[in-house]
């Protein structure tokens, strides 16, 4: 039997009806994943590497899984395009607004990089977005690249922002 891993995805959403859209996007997930194990808050927050007149809101679910981070990725992108997202953005595109956009934060403690797939999010540690979040369900969750639990990486990036 395949041992279970704890995944940590975050969800942003900006165009549309954005309640629904995650609402809808946890329920696919969870077809896929099973029932999430937590859920945080939904936090509004401005657009981040672009300019937007629409916000976004952010949310991070844990769920367990027995898939392979490949095969996660499968699922979070089949699940961002059922939702209504066109393209993922490139270096040369840039940051856009969307439908839904689903990130693999941190699968386990494992480090994965790959030509594909980063994990832990190379940038998740810079945006306040997902470190609200995530420290609203998992702040002593240790960033195993960083060596910091959440509530850390959070108080650090206000320390910067403020």
């Amino acid at each position: 039997m395949l041992e279970s891993i704890e995944i940590y995805l975050g969800l942003g959403s900006n165009e549309g009806d954005r309640e629904q859209l995650m609402a809808e996007a946890i329920e696919l997930l969870s077809v896929a994943l099973g029932a999430p194990l937590r859920i945080s808050s939904l936090v509004e927050t401005e657009p981040w590497g672009f300019s937007s007149s629409n916000k976004f809101l952010n949310m991070v679910a844990v769920f367990a899984t027995t898939l392979s981070p490949e095969e996660l990725l499968k699922v979070t992108e089949s699940v961002e395009r059922r939702l209504g997202r066109l393209t993922k953005s490139t270096v040369t595109t840039g940051y856009m607004d969307r439908s839904m956009d689903i990130d693999i934060l941190f699968y386990g403690d494992r480090i994965i990089s790959t030509p594909h797939l980063v994990i832990p999010h190379p940038r998740l540690h810079e945006r306040l977005f997902v470190l609200q979040p995530l420290a609203d369900i998992a702040p002593f969750f240790v960033h195993p690249q960083l060596g910091k639990n959440v509530s850390q990486l959070l108080c650090e990036l206000k320390d910067v922002v403020e």
